[in-house]
């Protein structure tokens, strides 16, 4: 059976011979509109199931109210945290969102972007997938600035684009988690990355050899586990406990954080007496392991609640000429049982 086609504001001008605005106006009970017009379109309209699209165009202010999101991994618990922070503030503020999951890939970024464009909204906000940030191409995004809608990027961005961003702190997380195992006596430390690829990846790669190189420790390059798709967290860090004297760990997310641990269980190191453990970022599963595994927190829900807001100002202030803005979150060291007290 064929579906029968929805019924539009096109469709009920048409019959009419009347503009679409003056169909929306009736539907509304414009005063505008003569009582004779507006009974005959609101009945039709009534008789041929007519719904409003709440993403369509406001007549007067020529705003959908809609905001489209680019999300690169709904896996990753701090991406659902800030889209958390998302919801709650487009929702306060009237908004309604799209949302669409790049899944890491280029290609999938850039057909969400022709999608949500294509959706009439009023602006984006994205983290950058990972195989965009390799590719190192944003013609994308500057596409859809050069046609006039506004995009705030958070956490994964690119300097070359000239937008409204939020980023955490992840130098200085990444720096004060570091100072924190050097603190408690620990002197050979090694991290877990399988983000290398990303901006976030490298800029706590960079507070981690600031740390070591304030304390006089000689950067090790064999300590720097890099873990992508072509190899095994498990193998990796196999190879280095056997090869290694290693005392401290520092993840640079949450997943190898686990796996790390479990390994370290596995091969009989106590945790921290042995060997000491940081993960970013403050998830679910770091906190209901065994021992809870010390985080970074990045304040994800705070992080989604401001570039929303951040996005609705300059929405809803277009006419007022302002420069593009970054703000920095600031990170937090959450103490719990995998890294030793301070004097110990």
């Amino acid at each position: 059976m064929k579906k029968k086609k929805r019924i539009t504001l096109k469709d009920i001008a048409n019959e009419f011979s009347v503009s679409i605005a003056t169909v929306s106006k009736a539907l509304n009970d414009s005063y505008e509109i003569s009582t004779k017009t507006k009974t005959k379109i609101q009945e039709y309209a009534k008789e041929h199931k007519y719904r409003s699209n709440s993403v369509a165009l406001n007549l007067n202010q020529k705003k959908t109210k809609t905001i489209g999101v680019i999300i690169p991994n709904i896996l990753n618990h701090f991406f659902t945290k800030v889209f958390v922070g998302i919801e709650k503030t487009a929702t306060a503020n009237g908004y309604n969102l799209i949302t669409c999951i790049s899944n890491e890939s280029y290609e999938k970024e850039v057909n969400a972007m022709e999608l949500l464009k294509n959706s009439a909204l009023d602006g984006f906000i994205l983290s950058i997938a990972e195989e965009t940030q390799i590719k190192q191409n944003f013609s994308h995004f500057q596409n859809a600035i050069n046609e006039g809608i506004p995009i705030v990027m958070f956490d994964r961005v690119a300097d070359e684009i000239s937008c409204d961003k939020v980023i955490v702190n992840d130098k200085e997380g990444a720096y004060n988690a570091t100072n924190h195992f050097i603190e408690t006596g620990c002197k050979n430390i090694a991290i877990v990355s399988t983000i290398h690829n990303l901006s976030v990846g490298k800029l706590r790669l960079e507070g981690y050899k600031k740390a070591l190189r304030e304390a006089g420790i000689p950067l090790d390059e064999s300590m720097i586990l890099k873990v992508d798709e072509f190899n095994d967290i498990d193998t990796l860090l196999k190879i280095l406990l056997d090869s290694k004297v290693v005392d401290a760990i520092l993840c640079l997310e949450e997943d190898s954080a686990v796996n790390t641990l479990r390994m370290l269980h596995s091969k009989a190191y106590k945790v921290p007496e042995d060997i000491s453990l940081i993960g970013f970022t403050n998830g679910v599963l770091p906190r209901y392991v065994t021992p809870a595994i010390t985080t970074i927190s990045q304040h994800g829900i705070y992080l989604g609640e401001t570039a929303t807001q951040m996005l609705i100002e300059k929405l809803e202030n277009e006419n007022t000429q302002t420069s593009h803005v970054t703000k920095v979150i600031k990170t937090n060291l959450i103490e719990r049982e995998t890294t030793k007290p301070l004097g110990y």
